[in-house]
């Protein structure tokens, strides 16, 4: 049974949180004042769907279920957890939460997605606040990983473990702070940086586009991999962060920057800000923005993981948690015959010009039925050993159009302790049209050793039991085709 949430605001961030926690299974009670917030909260999860669907072939698990809730005190009552992300004003948080506490159990954990207000003011009023740490994460929610994690001066230090630990279930990397300070670590590093920024364009230095692009050229790929200290480390060649700190660190002093001021948000400064943004936009809209920040932050993202470093460990780390999670194929499931391991939805992204699923989305689903028939055998991805994929033969023989249902059935042909020939099909559910089938060829390697090698006996003995399941089974008609001409 999946474990619920109480959602409290719907907004970026609010949004950015049910869309996290269902595609991580858990349900969710949401709770927003406003009509449209089931709609808002459904645009938002579609954005995280395709944005998953780019970002890992790993399992998630089945999508949880939304329900809006007319009240704080419905959304927090007989929940497991509740996240409050409302507007950022400190008497409506007080107000929320502590509503909140009063319906949560005893134990539950209350976390704020505060950008800044101190949890020990935020706190004040709710029953049990040593259950109370805040969530703080970063836009788009669903995406990025960092949650900077802090408690107040009566929050209990289990607490901050507690909710650690729920939010790595979810993929992401708790920062938790050492002691309360308004707006944490990340916002005040911001701060800094938006607070120049603005004095640029005031100052009509440069435009906002050009102050963008001296980010995301320059610094701002440097701080995808290495932050900020280990990158003047490393300026500091040979020598260190010594040798740099000596070399710039005099410069601290210098007026470069304007940050102990604040430049005057008046209209004219504003107009220019609007109108400069609108331009940098080119007409794209909210949802088309959106779509491509998270192409270009599953990008980076799947590149650092090639590295298993920074936010790309992060997401490697999760992947080996998701594997790890799903079904291990024992019990009476491991005697079917054939195996049905596998479901798809066909993704939009998936369709060619011809308004069907491109070719290489038919080995997509087959390579992950093989990812699942080796969870099925019990195969440990992170155990030094894996079967690879030799040898594919394919056979096209029908349409799988943009939303439809598809699953796969999986037979075991053959195997000895080094190898697996099986044999796939592909179903459009429904009226179960047969749509593709794939004959593959796998061997069993030391992934340590990188060579091939004998499988574990307690995985031979899995695939025997499948193997004696699947003895009576007519061999496909199509098994040991090749392409020729009569």
């Amino acid at each position: 049974m999946a474990e619920t949430v109480g959602l409290l605001g719907c907004g970026v961030i609010g949004g950015g949180w049910a869309a996290r926690f269902l595609l991580h299974g858990f349900d969710v009670r949401l709770y927003d004042p406003a009509s449209d917030a089931e709609g808002l909260a459904g645009e938002v999860l579609e954005n995280a769907r395709r944005a998953y669907r780019r970002l890992t072939l790993a399992p998630l698990p089945a999508e949880g279920s939304l329900t809006v809730v007319a009240s704080a005190e419905e959304a927090a009552a007989g929940v497991a957890f509740v996240q409050e992300s409302a507007p950022e004003r400190e008497e409506l948080k007080r107000e929320l939460l502590a509503a909140a506490s009063r319906a949560a159990g005893p134990d539950v954990v209350i976390a704020s997605s505060t950008s800044g207000l101190l949890p020990s003011h935020l706190q004040a009023d709710m029953e049990r606040p040593e259950r109370f740490t805040v969530g703080h994460p970063f836009n788009p929610v669903y995406l990025l990983p960092l949650v900077e994690v802090c408690g107040g001066e009566r929050t209990a230090p289990e607490t901050l473990e507690r909710a650690a630990a729920l939010y790595r279930r979810l993929g992401m990397r708790p920062l938790v702070l050492r002691r309360e300070v308004d707006a944490f670590v990340a916002d005040r590093l911001l701060e800094a940086l938006w607070r120049e920024a603005l004095w640029l364009v005031a100052d009509d230095v440069a435009t906002v586009a050009e102050v963008d692009d001296a980010i995301r050229f320059g610094a701002g790929l440097r701080w995808a991999v290495m932050g900020t200290f280990l990158t003047y480390r490393i300026a500091g060649g040979t020598a260190g962060m010594r040798h740099f700190m000596e070399q710039f660190g005099p410069a601290l002093a210098l007026p470069w920057t304007r940050l102990t001021d604040v430049p005057e948000l008046t209209e004219e400064l504003l107009d220019r800000l609007v109108a400069q943004s609108d331009e940098q936009a080119g007409g794209r809209s909210l949802r088309e923005l959106e779509r491509l920040r998270d192409d270009c932050l599953v990008s980076v993202m799947q590149a650092l993981r090639t590295h298993d470093f920074g936010a790309g460990a992060v997401l490697a780390e999760h992947e080996r948690a998701l594997f790890a999670a799903a079904p291990d194929g024992s019990g009476a499931a491991a005697d079917e015959a054939p195996l049905r391991l596998h479901t798809a939805v066909v993704a939009p992204e998936w369709i060619d010009y011809n308004g069907h699923a491109h070719e290489s989305r038919y080995l997509q689903v087959f390579g992950d039925t093989t990812d699942a028939l080796l969870r099925h055998i019990g195969l440990d991805l992170g155990g030094g050993s894996s079967y690879y994929t030799v040898e594919t033969h394919l056979s096209h023989l029908g349409q799988a159009r943009a939303e439809e249902r598809l699953h796969t059935t999986t037979q075991l042909l053959g195997h000895d302790e080094k190898r697996l020939h099986v044999f796939h099909s592909l179903y459009r559910a429904g009226d179960e049209a047969l749509l593709a089938t794939a004959e593959q060829m796998l061997l069993h390697v030391d992934t340590r050793a990188e060579r091939v090698a004998p499988a574990a006996p307690e995985l031979l003995a899995r695939v025997e039991r499948i193997a004696a399941a699947h003895a009576d089974l007519p061999r496909p008609d199509r098994a040991g085709r090749a392409i020729g001409t009569r």
